[in-house]
């Protein structure tokens, strides 16, 4: 049996060095105890949005500069901002003028062969035999993988200059030649190692054959993090955050009502996932899953605490509520037909039509003449939607309005009752239920309601479920 773990650090976390070498890293440890981990790190807090596009308001970095390809200063310019960003963030981490220099040439190295790269792939595009739409997946690979870069060689030097034979591991591709399959690439890589005397600080980002960015976007970090830990057959894989996996976000039920979970499995783990709550990618959970590896979730600065472990086979051992979660400012997009009835086509072809659109699926219900879409995604995508669908189906009537989707999440829910107890919180509240959905398997309930009554709604439910239950019944 293998015994190493693979832990990954999450941007935040990164940003904050001091919490990760004292409570991740714990470098007071004795030699016996300090090896036999490999750490896979995300780039430090903003970085990747400077690089690529701002993950929520969509403002365009260096990748959306130069893909929009309005005018060449302007991605040259947020090239050198950027730079300018990483140098900086350098300066407050090393004291050692030495190691700052070391830190500072190896990004400006980086970020300069990027200008390079870029400006010749412009040339070249410019004849016309070359098109740039077919690099710019490469280029934003590229661009992902210096972030990580970045803050994974900073991580190294610094642990080296504590006395850790920490190793700086590059899975980002700078200047390969070969362009190997993930697995080939992370095994040849750790291949080299030797686990019980050194500490290998790993990119998030690997550049592979398959190419990460283009199957899983801004969540390759995990899947490297997962791979890495699947492929080596590492006994634990741990996810360090700025927060505990709870029973409901302490900002809209107030930290002093929350409780950690202690354990939950990969089935509810992948009922967070769907709603934006990710304790990890459900695709990169795929492989811990079937090599049955434990995954923990730990709060980056409560180190003693023992976090939540995600397993197989766990299941609570008095059935109840273990979390209450949700999703706001998403659509419901209903298609009413009479002509549905007794044609059940008609429902896959507007499935099939709206996932086209290459945007989230959150859930989707349908009776005998109406077919009802919960989508994350915004108004002009969803008035672009409708108007598709109207072709196909003129005789249709298509409604859409602006809901939130409350979900409670637990690893056994085979309570009598909960279903009453759950009306009856909400009608008190004064909160109309708009839909609400049963899964069979008893690990999760649904319920709709309008846009603004999101955080009632989950407080109601939560001191309903979880606050007002014997002790027990929610441990």
């Amino acid at each position: 049996m293998a015994l190493h773990t693979v832990e990954k650090i999450g941007g935040t976390s990164m940003s904050n060095y001091p919490a990760v070498r004292d409570n991740i890293i714990q470098i007071g440890r004795s030699q016996a105890q300090m090896y036999q981990r490999i750490f896979v790190v995300s780039a430090y807090g903003g970085m990747t949005n400077r690089l690529l596009e701002h993950k929520k308001s969509r403002e365009p970095g260096v990748y959306a500069l130069f893909a929009n390809n309005d005018s060449d200063w302007q991605w040259s310019e947020a090239l050198t901002d950027t730079a300018k960003a990483m140098r900086e963030f350098n300066a407050q981490l090393f004291d050692q003028p030495h190691i700052l220099k070391q830190a500072d040439q190896f990004i400006t190295e980086r970020m300069e062969g990027i200008r390079s790269c870029l400006l010749d792939l412009q040339r070249v595009c410019s004849y016309g035999h070359f098109q740039i739409n077919e690099h710019l997946a490469t280029v934003r690979e590229m661009l992902a993988g210096v972030g990580e870069a970045h803050s994974a060689f900073n991580v190294a030097l610094l642990l080296q200059s504590e006395g850790i034979n920490a190793r700086f591991v590059d899975l980002s591709g700078w200047r390969e030649k070969d362009n190997l399959a993930l697995d080939d690439k992370i095994l040849t890589v750790f291949s080299r190692y030797d686990l019980a005397t050194e500490m290998p600080i790993v990119t998030g980002y690997t550049q592979c054959a398959e190419g990460l960015m283009q199957t899983f976007d801004r969540g390759y970090s995990e899947i490297t993090f997962s791979k890495i830990a699947e492929l080596t057959e590492a006994r634990e894989a741990v996810i360090h955050k700025e927060y505990h996996l709870s029973t409901a976000d302490p900002m809209v039920v107030g930290e002093q009502n929350v409780k950690p979970i202690g354990r939950t499995n990969y089935d509810v783990a992948d009922q967070l996932s769907l709603i934006g709550m990710e304790a990890i990618h459900p695709k990169a959970a795929k492989g811990l899953r079937q090599k049955d590896i434990p995954l923990r979730v730990k709060n980056t600065f409560e180190p003693d605490h023992d976090g939540t472990l995600i397993t197989n086979d766990y299941r609570s051992k008095t059935p109840r509520v273990e979390i209450i979660a949700g999703i706001q400012h998403i659509y419901a997009l209903s298609v009413f037909d009479q002509d549905m009835v007794g044609e059940p086509q008609q429902f896959l072809e507007i499935q099939r039509l709206v996932q086209e659109f290459n945007l989230p699926l959150l859930a989707k219900e349908h009776n005998a003449n109406t077919v009802t879409l919960y989508l994350d995604t915004g108004l002009k995508v969803v008035e672009r939607i409708q108007a598709r669908l109207e072709r196909h189906f003129p005789n249709a009537e298509m409604t859409s309005r602006k809901i939130s989707m409350v979900s409670v999440l637990g690893s056994d829910m085979n309570v009598p009752g909960i279903l009453a107890s759950m009306s009856g919180a909400l009608a008190a509240k004064n909160i109309n239920v708009l839909a609400i959905y049963q899964s069979i398997r008893q690990v999760d309930i649904r319920v709709v309601v309008a846009e603004d009554h999101y955080e009632l709604t989950i407080a109601a439910l939560h001191k309903a479920l979880i606050e007002n239950q014997p002790l027990d019944a929610v441990a």
